[in-house]
């Protein structure tokens, strides 16, 4: 039988670390509660702007997406795997890690670079891959002209050659239990298609309907990769809220199991002592 100040040391302990993981429970709640609803409103602007670039391509004929849709043999691949800053989510960051693994695989024998946002992601694959960038103060500020600009270099990386492929991998948040690991293309953009008929109202355009799907198509993909920084932060605090949550529980069960171990403990002792009494009067009487 475990020794009670050992067994109340570890008691004391584990309700210590319950009170940790329920605290941070409650602030990832609260957390959640506010990047779900900034993902939510977002997501209708995202899927109407990709609606109207459909719909403005759809009536055009020939290549509108200039360098931007250019198909180059693929030699030289980035891959922006967003992560978070902290731990405790459970497999939020593994899972991410492992799909930008896989696509490197995918990748072999070419040049496969990692761009990483967010401080759990680039500690773990700057050990095995090349590093080319990360960014890990955006979840400080995340606002869409932080993630604007993060965007137009990724453009600039592409357009100048530097890289034939960006792709983008991140949570997709669906509810605070499940996230979606997502790999987007971010460029060279795939033919834009429609299978709805092309509008055949009489507009007027002005500028032309070429140099709108050109000023849209730079927006678009910082639209593309705010949504997927700002489902990733939803995605985390939904997985830390449930992780925490479980852990809380883990811990509750752990308590109460050493509190049976301690009160057995505890009779075992008190019925030894009442032995040692005993014996020691029936010695005495002899």
């Amino acid at each position: 039988m475990a020794n009670l100040k050992e067994i109340r040391n570890r008691i004391t302990s584990v309700s210590s670390t319950m009170q940790i993981t329920s605290a941070m429970k409650m602030v990832s709640a609260a957390k959640l509660k506010k990047a779900q609803d900034a993902i939510t409103a977002m997501r209708p602007y995202a899927e109407k702007l990709t609606e109207l670039l459909q719909n403005l391509s759809a009536t055009l004929d020939g290549d509108v997406g200039g360098e931007f849709t250019t198909q180059r043999e693929v030699k030289k691949v980035l891959i922006v795997a967003i992560t978070s800053n902290r731990g405790l989510c459970g497999a939020f960051n593994s899972n991410i890690i492992k799909e930008a693994k896989n696509r490197s695989e995918f990748y072999a024998g070419k040049q496969v670079d990692i761009f990483a946002i967010g401080k759990k992601g680039h500690d773990v694959l700057a050990k095995t891959h090349k590093v080319h960038g990360h960014h890990n103060t955006i979840f400080d500020n995340l606002t869409f002209d932080n993630v604007a600009g993060i965007a137009e270099s990724l453009t600039e990386k592409f357009l100048t050659g530097e890289y034939d492929r960006i792709e983008l991998i991140y949570n997709q948040f669906k509810n605070a239990a499940t996230q979606i690991v997502q790999v987007e293309q971010f460029l060279p953009l795939a033919p834009i298609q429609s299978d709805a008929p092309a509008s055949g109202g009489d507009y007027i355009f002005e500028p032309s309907k070429e140099e709108i799907v050109l000023t849209l198509i730079p927006k678009s993909l910082k639209t593309q990769l705010y949504k997927g920084i700002r489902d990733s932060y939803a995605s985390e605090h939904g997985a830390r809220m449930t992780a925490m949550h479980k852990a809380t529980d883990n811990a509750k069960e752990l308590r109460d199991q050493l509190k049976l171990t301690y009160n057995k403990a505890r009779q075992a002792a008190i019925t030894n002592e009442i032995l040692e009494i005993v014996g020691g009067a029936e010695a005495l009487k002899g």
